[in-house]
């Protein structure tokens, strides 16, 4: 085996946009393709039986997505990532996820280029190394509900046909354990380690990420309108443009929240 080659996995549900990927690939003398997966529990296998240096990850999959595949893989060998994408709303997510990179599609040659290179640069450097524990660090805050829910993705043949979204959220509130119903939540802030949620006139404070609890709401309708904040659409009752190109949300208890620029393609969620 030629220790230079780059050993890739490429994974996506569309199949053109895997063909595709592929034939640029194909130009690389140095890329070995080794897997192609049609969804994340197929990834996700793939992954450990062949321990890849590199996966070209399609984030928007069904049932198991590109972020539920990295988180998957906590406690085993973790490759370089490049995440793919339809939609750059994705890429501060990606690299929050210790993305190598990431391409949006239609991939760019000169993009994948680029990609290569810093994929090739990643496995001879000693950060490379490192790169398993950091993802490790970073979704160590997955509660044993989710990471079980995962499992049970992969190894469950209709996964695709499986809810993933709870309809009742519990979690540690001080002393106490709090169960709210979905639709109770109105909006979630974070405040520094902590995120607040606030529900019923109340404020619940508990010791989670907002990418856990991202995993934990159903995104049509739950939306991230800010780096710090989820909103439940439901409870927008007005939308106020503003000349900077934001817009305030106003919900249905009198609640002013902000949506910022780089999440303004959620403004269709309420139109």
């Amino acid at each position: 085996m030629n220790n230079d080659k780059m050993r890739v996995i490429l994974v996506d549900d569309e199949p053109l946009a895997l063909r595709g990927l592929k034939l640029r690939l194909e130009e690389f003398p140095e890329v070995e393709i080794i897997a192609e997966c049609a969804n994340g529990r197929e990834a996700v296998k793939e992954i450990k039986a062949r321990t890849p240096d590199l996966v070209f990850l399609d984030i928007q999959m069904p049932g198991l997505d590109g972020f539920g595949v990295v988180r998957a893989l906590i406690g085993g060998p973790a490759p370089l990532f490049v995440f793919v994408t339809a939609y750059d709303k994705f890429a501060i997510d990606a690299f929050e996820a210790n993305a190598l990179d990431y391409i949006v599609k239609p991939v760019d040659e000169e993009r994948l280029k680029d990609a290569l290179q810093r994929a090739r640069e990643a496995k001879k450097s000693a950060a490379a190394l490192n790169r398993e524990s950091q993802l490790v660090e970073l979704l160590a805050s997955l509660s044993e509900d989710e990471r079980d829910r995962i499992k049970e993705l992969i190894n469950d043949p209709a996964w695709t046909e499986k809810q993933r979204f709870s309809e009742r959220l519990s979690f540690k509130d001080g002393s106490k354990v709090v169960v709210l119903g979905a639709d109770e939540i109105e909006w979630i802030d974070a405040a520094g380690d902590y995120m607040c949620i606030h529900a019923g006139g109340k404020t619940h404070i508990i010791r989670e990420t907002m990418k856990a609890l991202q995993l934990r709401l159903d995104p049509s309708r739950f939306q991230r309108v800010h780096r710090s904040a989820i909103v439940n659409v439901g409870r927008v009752k007005e939308l106020h443009p503003h000349s900077n190109g934001e817009y305030f949300l106003i919900l249905d208890n009198g609640r002013e929240l902000k949506l910022s620029r780089s999440y303004k393609e959620v403004v269709a969620r309420f139109i």
